[in-house]
């Protein structure tokens, strides 16, 4: 069976717009008892479908996120682990990608199908029932999910597990749960299940009477805004969403899985929307009387938990292959590639252009934006250098065709507005599960999926320790990564979080216990990532002012391996949020004065949250 399984996986392919791609890249995992002699086995004598070799199951699922999401979707990679926690490494992983709505192929090793020997070693025991294993975990954070249990079931389970892969509505992690024993049995399957299989990557064109009305309502709107998400990039819009704006004068809003949809020097470009937006951005997302969301989910930091719309007239039309994504805020819902969508919009509207005094307030926020950026950038502070700086730093080094990797703390919201994505793809976030440890992992799969282009891997101290292990996989594979960790000594972020709502950090520092008062307030961790780092293979340097890292990064250029740069920063030394809140929920009720305040301005920020319910809004 598992034999089986891989021969079909390397005749898989996917065409969208006439261009054949090979959808599989191979296999990531780790062997073990629970897949060595199946899956192990086939991909041993399988060597054109190449297998690589991580040091975390999680790291493994991130890197095939990364590959898929710098690939638009169009590849990925299999996943294979054996039973136990191998498979249960696998969850978090798993979430990430069916929340960022990108497809990978999970393939975790299971208990023994005929049971007879059980429990097996790594073994979860139910006294209600013997059909459960730890897989099961992966039912609610996978796209699809079977088991299969006898060998012939798999030719029916993986036709619908590449249905689903290879769909622009439904992809996400799909889960094949491999009982050991079955994977190492023979069924005499039909040879049509290894040929040549290309499953079409369709453009669903928009329904012409709603196409009309959203034309009606773009041409009656005096202030309208565009929210561009995730799906003008897989869709490869960029060019069609250049053209529409450049005919309609409509600004636009990036979501962090939507940045880079416009060169950040485009003159309707307003750069991040929502909670980690820019003041321009989020002022005329205020005031607009429509919102045109194109393949956006409309997260909470994008709308900022409801309050960055708040003119009453307001209306919605949403762009977006995902039915459940385009009904969203009682929207005009056009159904659709967003390519194809933009074209036909193109097509059909005319004589319709913002007014020459709102193009006006689009280019004085711009303007504005970019002295703001530009001190921020330039301001000397320190050392410790602030976050704000080392973002420059790296912005300055980068060519136009890099691109940038982040995850999770608060480096995502700093550079969702300082960021300049001068390219598609330029800009990779994965926040939408907000995962720390994906940094480097994904930052693999980026580097693999194009490696003509230098990635720059920027991550915390927090997400390092967390997972820098495929820093040795890197290594192994002769991929350059180029790694700048941003020492601050804790959770800078939630530390932030955590004085804003009268908490004051706690929890949040890198410090040893305090034998005196019983809490982590001691002196710092000497920690030291350069050694870390270096102990795993990788070229080193540390930097303690803005001078040294210029050097390191100019230095970094020319280093032929995966390289590390570790500096020290100021985590109060923080890029101001704009014109923007998010709900995180304060107390009601508490014996501390600082959060009593904080609980006072939340309760009335409450009342700014709409919700939205009307057809016409």
């Amino acid at each position: 069976m598992a034999q089986a399984l891989i021969l079909f996986l390397k005749n898989q392919f996917v065409e969208r717009d006439g261009e054949e791609t090979q959808f599989f890249a191979g296999a990531w995992g780790i062997f073990g008892h629970g897949c060595v002699a199946g899956v192990g086995q086939a991909l041993q004598q399988n060597p054109d479908f190449r297998y690589y070799l991580c040091r975390n199951e999680q790291g493994a699922v991130h890197i095939a996120t990364g590959f898929a999401k710098a690939s638009n979707r169009l590849r990925t990679f299999a996943c294979v682990s054996s039973i136990g926690p191998g498979a249960t490494n696998m969850v978090t992983g798993a979430a990430t990608a069916t929340i960022n709505r990108l497809p990978v192929l999970l393939l975790p090793g299971d208990i023994f199908s005929r049971r007879n020997v059980a429990p097996v070693l790594q073994q979860l025991e139910s006294e209600s029932t013997q059909d459960i294993s730890v897989n099961d975990c992966f039912r609610p954070v996978s796209k699809f999910w079977d088991r299969i249990n006898r060998p012939e079931q798999l030719v029916f389970s993986i036709m619908d597990a590449m249905r689903v892969l290879t769909s622009p509505v439904h992809t996400g992690a799909v889960t094949l749960a491999l009982p050991q024993d079955v994977q190492a049995e023979a069924w005499d399957y039909p040879s049509e299940l290894f040929e040549k299989r290309v499953w079409h990557i369709p453009r669903t064109p928009p329904e012409p009477e709603m196409l009309e009305r959203a034309v009606q309502w773009i041409r009656a709107a005096e202030r309208p805004i565009i929210v561009a998400g995730g799906g003008v990039l897989y869709s490869a819009a960029t060019e069609a969403l250049a053209r529409f704006i450049e005919t309609t004068g409509i600004p636009v809003g990036e979501t962090q899985a939507g940045k880079g949809s416009l060169p950040c020097n485009d003159a309707h470009n307003l750069g991040a929307i929502g909670v980690t937006g820019t003041p321009g951005a989020n002022i005329m997302a205020r005031e607009a009387d429509l919102v045109i969301g194109i393949g956006t989910r409309y997260s909470d930091f994008t709308t900022a938990s409801k309050t960055a719309f708040q003119n009453p007239k307001l209306k919605f039309i949403n762009i977006n292959v995902a039915e459940f994504d385009a009904f969203k805020h009682s929207a005009l819902p056009l159904v659709a590639d967003a390519r194809r969508a933009l074209e036909k919009l193109a097509e059909v509207i005319s004589a319709y252009r913002v007014s020459a005094e709102y193009t006006k307030t689009v280019n004085q926020q711009r303007e504005f934006w970019h002295e703001e950026s530009s001190r921020i950038f330039s301001t000397r502070h320190g050392p410790p250098v602030s976050q704000g700086e080392v973002i420059g730093a790296v912005l300055q080094t980068a060519r136009p065709e890099d691109v940038v990797v982040c995850a999770a703390g608060s480096l995502p919201g700093d550079l969702h507005k300082l960021w300049q994505a001068r390219r598609p793809g330029g800009y990779h976030m994965e926040y939408g599960y907000s995962c720390m440890g994906y940094e480097i992992a994904g930052g693999l799969g980026v580097k693999m999926a194009d490696p003509s282009r230098e990635v720059y891997v920027m991550v915390g101290d927090g997400s390092f320790l967390m997972m820098s292990s495929e820093i040795v996989t890197a290594i192994q594979e002769g991929y350059k990564l180029n790694i700048i960790v941003l020492d601050n000594h804790g959770y800078s972020s939630i530390g932030g979080l955590s004085h804003s709502l009268g908490s004051s950090g706690f929890g949040t520092d890198y410090r040893r216990r305090n034998a005196q008062t019983g809490q982590l307030d001691g002196g710092p961790l000497p920690v030291d990532f350069t050694a870390i780092a270096r102990a795993m293979g990788a070229d080193t340097a540390r930097a303690n002012t803005y001078a040294e890292l210029q050097a390191a990064l100019d230095a970094g250029k020319h280093i032929p391996c995966t390289n590390v740069i570790v500096i020290e920063t100021d985590k109060e030394a923080r890029v101001p949020g704009y014109e923007s809140w998010w709900d995180v929920p304060v107390a009601e009720t508490s014996e501390m004065q600082s959060v009593r305040k904080v609980r006072e301005a939340y309760e009335k920020a409450l009342l700014k949250e709409r919700v939205f319910v009307s057809g016409e809004n």
